[in-house]
């Protein structure tokens, strides 16, 4: 079949099997240019497929030799529905590990769910023993409790009063001003219950109860925080409340871990286009502006670089792992900086739908919003007939 993006709204209903994998390609290509990592050797990274967590996979088996199990929900092909980007990115990396003799399975399921967490425990058991690094890296709007059984729904609202300030559809380069209604309590309690840390404590616990953790191992989960531009609808809105509760986590995991030499860790990331920021208003028209910004003076990463970067110099790196005062990993550093922001700052108070090209670089946003989705890649001919049905090697 021939295939070509379809979407809707923030979401892309098509992938590209042959561009998915393309781009995972050159994420391993860029690791294997770095000087290797003397790090994990056996890792879970739960929430594997794309943006941080893949980058992640691809860091552990690339730069440091390392044997992976990646835990995510994806979707085969049926029909003429396409598989999703997820599944053709986790195909590609299974065969260039395979092709690298490294071992490295996956296990496609509901990660919140006991049964893929039992499942995951007996596969660690029988091929690689215990891990010594978990990384943490689900991104979904949805989660049912495995105990009590309560479907959880998230949002992404402010907390208070509520707030208006610009955005943009990154389709049309349109901007505009998004006014967005504050969120109840329970939409607060929810959105902890999908994003915050106790499914992450679960697996954890889970996995030190069944003896598959290493002593001194590593745990690892992302979050974000961003500019003043953004608090009100990320920081200090309903997800920044999740993640407040993920940094609790990660504070009880460190006592928890640290008995037996254990780590525990959030690390604050860089903004990047990912499927969950395009979703998020006025997040997209930032990132545009940032991209310009830290393109122009060469300090702009992206997944893989950003993971690279946390794992050679942060939690591998000589020494003890640098944190902040409330023991956050800030890899998020060179966004942060006061040359960096100031200029942005300058730039969103300028923006409109006739000057966004020029001040920002939303063409950029847009081309690397496809890409998630192997679409815009080059070397790809998208007239040409694409078989959708791709298998991933050692799928359990």
């Amino acid at each position: 079949m021939i295939i070509q993006p379809k979407t809707r709204g923030f979401i892309c209903t098509t992938a590209h099997p042959e561009g998915c994998a393309r781009q995972v390609e050159r994420q391993v290509d860029y690791v294997r240019s770095q000087p290797s990592i003397s790090g994990p050797k056996n890792v879970l990274v739960v929430g594997a497929s794309t943006g941080y967590g893949l980058a992640s996979r691809i860091v552990s088996s690339f730069g440091a030799g390392a044997n992976t199990i990646g835990v995510y929900f994806d979707k085969a092909a049926e029909g003429s529905r396409t598989a999703s980007a997820g599944w053709y990115n986790s195909a590609a990396f299974e065969r260039l590990a395979e092709n690298a003799g490294v071992k490295s399975f996956s296990i496609v399921g509901d990660a919140f769910s006991e049964a893929i967490k039992q499942q995951t425990i007996e596969l660690i058991r029988s091929e690689l023993g215990q891990v010594d690094l978990v990384v943490y890296s689900v991104a979904s709007p949805r989660r049912t409790h495995p105990v009590t059984g309560e479907t959880f729904s998230s949002v992404i609202k402010p907390i208070g009063p509520s707030y208006s300030n610009k955005t943009v559809n990154f389709h049309t380069a349109e901007v505009s001003i998004a006014t967005i209604e504050p969120a109840t309590e329970d939409e607060v309690r929810q959105t902890v219950a999908v994003m915050g840390g106790e499914d992450w404590q679960m697996w954890i616990d889970a996995l030190s109860e069944a003896g598959v953790l290493s002593e001194g191992a590593t745990t690892v989960a992302y979050s974000y925080i961003g500019p003043e531009i953004t608090h009100a609808v990320y920081r200090e809105g309903t997800i920044g409340r999740a993640k407040d509760d993920l940094e609790a986590t990660a504070i009880r995991l460190r006592e928890q871990l640290g008995a037996t030499g254990g780590r525990a860790f959030v690390s604050v990331n860089k903004a990047l286009v990912t499927q969950s920021s395009s979703a998020i208003p006025v997040v997209p028209l930032y990132i545009s502006a940032l991209y310009k910004v830290m393109k122009e003076k060469g300090s702009h990463e992206g997944c893989i670089e950003q993971m690279y970067r946390l794992f050679s110099t942060r939690l591998y790196g000589e020494g003890d792992t640098p944190v902040d005062s409330r023991g956050r990993i800030r890899v998020d550093d060179l966004e942060m900086q006061e040359d960096v922001q100031a200029e942005v700052a300058a730039i969103w108070e300028q923006l409109s739908t006739d000057n966004i090209n020029e001040l920002t670089d939303i063409a950029g946003y847009r081309r690397e919003f496809f890409q998630l989705f192997g679409f815009e890649t080059d070397d790809i001919d998208y007239e040409a007939d694409t078989d959708p049905n791709v298998d991933i090697p050692n799928l359990r």
